[in-house]
């Protein structure tokens, strides 16, 4: 549908006798982002690289701006900008040099590329490396540059594959801040991660992927919906409180108790009454605490409730994403 920004249609992809992608649905409106996570190996790199027209597919439909990423590939990478999990830079370039030389390719003149590049590497906080070899960039510098390389040419559509890896947090929000200016200009962006946390900040949807299916598609407060609604999160400020804390939390919501962290307490509950009644107890008992809230669930445990894979399992690329990558 032309009113997508991008969309995939049970898209099928296999890599021998392993089949990365068994059916997916993707989708992004104009102005958006759609967050895709899922364990290594899911298919969220080869979904991205099918939608860049980098990678051929067996089965399904792909479009993006209306057009199919096959019949007219050339029109299709005329509106994206795409950051993969790599950068891909020419390191004996200057990080203005390897702007302008994008911006060329893509048919700026010279005084435009430059002052395009020049205006990406302030955004990123590369004014002082510009003239720089990008052999002498730290990690984290190639990756701000390669980020500023997929927006030369201010695209309409922009494909992040887990793009703040390697990234200090306060270059993460930098990142954020970015994203967030794009979709209010009317970008799209597709964008996968490991850092939950950054899809709950930037997602105005998320698909799940697992074994190359979409198991959930929804927006991150339906999907925090998934694993049981409210919770209660207490902690005292006084340690050899938290048995009594956790006995009346267990009275009031008629649940079991967790014991998240050091001293924490989380119980799930079915309204919020069970708030107040545990406000007044704590206040009867003299418990005084450091925190106290209702709260829906972390994305980190919809992650897992879908997927059954634990944060610590969730780092690097497997075989099917690198064989994606170099497809």
């Amino acid at each position: 549908m032309a009113d997508y920004a991008f969309q995939a249609e049970s898209l099928v992809k296999k890599f021998g006798r392993t089949t990365a992608l068994a059916g997916v649905d993707l989708h992004a409106r104009p102005g958006t982002v759609l967050g895709v996570l899922g364990p290594n190996g899911a298919g969220k790199t080869t979904a991205i690289r099918i939608l860049a027209t980098l990678t051929g597919f067996d089965g399904g439909t792909a479009r993006v701006g209306g057009l199919d990423v096959v019949r007219d590939a050339a029109r299709v990478r005329r509106l994206i900008g795409l950051t993969g999990q790599y950068a891909t830079l020419d390191e004996e370039l200057t990080g203005l040099g390897n702007l302008v030389l994008i911006g060329r390719l893509l048919d700026l003149r010279k005084p435009d590329a430059v002052r395009r590049a020049a205006e990406l590497l302030g955004r990123f906080g590369l004014d002082d490396a510009a003239r720089r070899p990008v052999a002498a960039y730290s990690g984290g510098m190639r990756r701000r540059l390669d980020l500023a390389a997929s927006l030369v040419g201010r695209p309409r559509v922009v494909f992040l594959d887990e793009p703040s890896v390697g990234l200090d947090p306060g270059k993460r929000e930098d990142l954020w801040r970015i994203i967030r200016e794009l979709t209010a200009d009317g970008a799209s962006v597709l964008l996968t991660t490991q850092y939950l946390e950054e899809a709950d900040a930037l997602a105005d949807d998320i698909a799940v992927i697992d074994n190359g299916r979409v198991i959930a598609h929804g927006t991150p407060p339906e999907l925090k919906q998934i694993v049981g609604g409210q919770a209660i999160a207490a902690r005292p400020k006084d340690p050899e409180r938290v048995e009594d804390a956790a006995r009346i939390l267990a009275a009031v919501a008629g649940h079991a108790v967790e014991r998240p962290g050091r001293h924490g307490l989380v119980v799930p509950v079915d309204g919020d009454r069970a708030v107040f009644d545990a406000a007044r107890r704590f206040e009867e008992q003299g418990i005084a605490l450091a925190e106290f809230s209702l709260r829906l669930p972390s994305l980190d445990e919809v992650f897992h409730a879908l997927t059954g894979t634990p944060r610590a399992d969730r780092s690097g690329a497997s075989d099917i994403e690198t064989a994606g990558s170099r497809a």
